[in-house]
């Protein structure tokens, strides 16, 4: 029997929090707005609704890690410590930090407080891992750019040290000097000291043909005039940056085997339904792996119903082609289901369920109802308004209404089946260069 890894979920809000408990996350990771890298769709900035994400977890047997991973200018190192001795005092599971400095400050302020190395922090190799665990650090999110081998070798150089791991989310393309393009768009890693200095290539523009999402732009570099790359511009705009997301549900098994701590989840700021989906599926992965049972490929079709830019495993298997960066793309490509609604409360008289409108939905559709204790499908046969009075359509966000469900669990998320490409939701989605630079 295999060690069972830490499923380990984002959390924005307490909602978000509570619903990665019930759909199977051991440990929830949120940050304060001024020391995290996450600060719009954070609640936890205030000290009581902290407190009371911390107690809940505790209470449920689960961890809470507060993100402190801001790499600070001179001001917030003076700040640091006087901001967050009420925080810590709290007793969060353990500080995710990044910067050296602040690393230190926070081994002598708070001795007894464990303390995680943020994937800021770009460990690559077991030698890394070797010198944070001399300094204290008690676990390694170790760099997104990393293959299963190399993953591997830190495991067995320094076989002490906590290792986590990003399995879903959002991808960025640079951070600082830590810039992908290279890799990108030549093979040549600039992060090993190969650098083609893509981003200062000689680009002109071509005109190309029309298709039916809008115009397409050939982008053509002065020393390769035979090698156009197609940019696609639509009303949108056009997402030329965007990298594809991030799923390595299908390599829980290998990652499981090799002795991986703990499997993080990205999306701080996306919605709770999104940590419903992501935790259930991964919850499976991993019960499935340790019990050595074979991989699931219906959990690949869950995690399509979710608003998504196109899904990559990243580096874990090498040497991709150019393909995994989605030029052509930059909105959802879901077109599984739509999410379309949570529940609230339940009428005891009539068994009718309050609906919190998300999207668009109708009597007659195609629903799944996803659940703490399992998925199902209906047909919607009937609805009403909140005065009781039959309708057939739910116009969509800011509206409510009753359907008739037989709910088992105290809180469900309703999607509807769709064939069609969905915009992304409003509050599951930025800009790839923001939303996974998080813990």
């Amino acid at each position: 029997m295999m060690k069972t890894p830490e499923l380990l979920a984002p959390a924005g809000s307490l909602q978000m929090l509570e619903t990665a408990f019930d759909f199977g996350a051991d440990a929830i990771y949120a940050g304060q707005p001024r020391y995290s890298l996450r600060v719009r769709n954070n609640d936890f900035g205030k000290i009581e609704v902290l407190k009371q994400g911390i107690d809940t977890a505790h209470d449920l047997g689960k961890k809470f890690y507060l993100v402190s991973n801001l790499l600070p200018h001179g001001a917030k190192t003076r700040t640091y410590i006087r901001d967050m001795s009420p925080v810590v005092a709290l007793k969060p599971d353990a500080l995710i930090m990044s910067d050296p400095g602040l690393i230190m400050m926070a081994r002598e302020a708070w001795p007894d407080m464990p303390i995680h190395l943020s994937v800021q922090a770009n460990t690559v190799n077991g030698a890394s891992a070797k010198f944070w665990r001399s300094v204290g650090i008690s676990r390694v999110i170790l760099s997104r750019e990393l293959s299963f081998d190399e993953i591997e070798e830190v495991r067995q150089d320094c076989p002490e040290m906590e290792l986590e791991v990003f399995v879903h989310g959002a991808l960025c393309i640079a951070y600082s000097g830590r810039c992908l393009l290279s890799g990108y768009m030549s093979h040549r890693d600039s992060n090993q000291g190969a650098c083609t200095n893509a981003c200062r290539w000689d680009y002109k523009v071509k005109p190309g043909q029309q298709n039916q999402s809008g115009d397409v732009v050939l982008l053509q570099e002065s020393r390769r005039p035979d090698d156009l790359m197609p940019m696609e511009e639509d009303e949108h705009g056009t997402y030329i940056m965007n990298s594809k997301d991030l799923r390595a549900i299908e390599h829980i098994e290998r990652l499981t085997k090799m002795g991986v701590d703990s499997f993080k989840i990205e999306g701080r700021t996306k919605s709770p339904y999104y940590v419903a989906r992501t935790c259930q599926a991964y919850r499976a992965a991993i019960n499935d792996a340790v019990a050595g049972k074979p991989f699931n490929t219906a959990l690949l079709g869950n995690l399509e119903g979710l608003a998504n830019r196109g899904y990559t495993d990243g580096f874990y298997e090498r040497h991709h082609d150019k393909e995994y960066q989605l030029y052509m793309r930059g909105h959802s490509l879901s077109g599984r289901s739509l999410y379309v609604g949570e529940t609230l409360e339940v009428d005891q008289d009539t068994g009718r369920v309050k609906i919190d409108v998300k999207n668009r939905f109708s009597v007659g559709d195609k629903l799944e109802v996803i659940e703490p204790s399992g998925n199902r499908d209906i047909t919607l046969e009937s609805m009403w308004n909140m005065q009781g009075e039959p309708i057939s359509v739910a116009p969509g966000s800011g509206h409510f209404v009753w359907i008739q469900l037989n709910l088992k669990s105290k809180k469900a998320y309703i999607a509807r089946y769709t064939q069609d490409a969905v915009p992304m939701e409003s509050t599951a989605s930025c800009s790839s260069g923001e939303s996974c630079c998080n813990a």
